[in-house]
């Protein structure tokens, strides 16, 4: 367990512990079938250093969901990721929304590396090409929580061999769809109106989504056709 999950007072469940949970509700429920789950990328456990799979309860609430959309509505793999990717994807845009209106905490370097899981190397080198940019003050770096987002994805993909230098592409892209957005909105967000400032906040929030969906759509229109070769 992270510190930061400690602190959280997650307790982690080994599998065999989160089948025996499950037993009562689901009489079927086992440890191939939990491993299957994975194997599927339904499901994403943390491993220790020992490969031992460990489950939050973020994890076991999705558990249980997969398993209730199996049982309750005999929806096949397929459609049951579809309709946990969707789920998922509302919850991050909620997210993202409020956090343009809202101040976020700052972490020092210590605590960013515990939440997003990455080495202080990394994090140095994500800063290196930009995709991390602490404000300094008094000579300490000071991140906001977002960055730890940021740096927990980077770390995932560093895990296939993708290096921070490969990723300048993306905050590249990020920067143009940001400046594209600057241009629409930051006469209203400048001006002392109050009425028109929140106008324009509500106006980069809704462009903001909708821009990343087109990313989104794009991106994948492109994998599928290279999948499709």
């Amino acid at each position: 367990m992270s510190t930061a999950e400690a602190q959280r007072g997650q307790r982690m469940l080994t599998i065999g512990t989160l089948c025996t949970r499950l037993k009562a509700e689901f009489p079927d429920i086992s440890i191939s079938k939990i491993r299957y789950l994975e194997d599927q990328g339904l499901l994403a456990p943390r491993r220790t250093q020992g490969g031992y799979r460990l489950f939050n309860e973020e994890d076991v609430e999705r558990l249980e969901t997969i398993l209730r959309l199996q049982r309750d509505e005999f929806l096949p793999l397929r459609v049951i990721r579809q309709e946990l990717a969707s789920a998922t994807g509302t919850k991050e845009r909620k997210r993202r929304r409020a956090g343009l209106a809202s101040v976020e905490n700052e972490l020092s370097l210590a605590e960013l590396c515990d939440r997003a899981e990455i080495a202080p190397e990394l994090a140095k080198e994500l800063e290196d090409y930009g995709l991390l940019a602490p404000r300094v003050e008094d000579g300490d770096k000071r991140y906001r929580e977002g960055d730890a987002d940021i740096a927990a994805a980077c770390g995932k993909l560093s895990r296939y061999g993708i290096a921070p230098r490969h990723l300048r592409a993306f905050r590249t892209s990020a920067d143009r769809e940001a400046g594209l957005l600057e241009a629409l909105v930051s006469p209203a967000l400048r001006s002392r109106n109050q009425e028109r400032r929140q106008s324009g906040l509500e106006d980069l929030q809704n462009l903001a989504e909708l821009a990343q969906e087109l990313s989104q759509l794009l991106f994948w229109r492109d994998l599928r056709e290279l999948a499709s070769s």
